[in-house]
């Protein structure tokens, strides 16, 4: 079992930015991270994953604009969101999977973040 614990959520007005941290309880070397949000009346979208070997996607809303990186030495990935519009409001969730014989997966509990002015 891997918990995950984000941080770095909060209220920033459109155009500024945020840096989310998601620690994890385990060691994170060959699992694939991601960040994922889900807003008010949405379902769950993916905003970016990284593999093990360091490889970054994005979803189409936020590329160019947040960038995810990762610390194995630390067990942590990161998640910078910049330029930020009021559409990015929501939970922000870290989430874990590894594939070794089985399937693991492991999800955070969630950080807000609000863009208001």
């Amino acid at each position: 079992q891997v918990q995950l614990v984000e941080s770095g959520g909060g209220l920033v007005q459109p155009g500024g930015s945020l840096r989310l941290s998601c620690a994890a309880s385990g060691s994170i070397r060959l699992a694939t991270m991601g960040w994922y949000r889900q807003a008010p009346g949405k379902q769950r979208e993916s905003v970016a994953t990284i593999t093990s070997p360091g490889v970054a996607n994005y979803g189409d809303s936020v590329k160019g604009r947040f960038t995810i990186s990762r610390d194995n030495a630390k067990n942590t990935v990161y998640l910078q969101l910049n330029s930020l519009k009021p559409e990015d409001t929501a939970v922000y969730y870290c989430n874990f999977v590894k594939v070794i014989f089985e399937r693991y997966e492991y999800w955070g509990q969630g950080t807000q973040v609000t863009v208001s002015s």
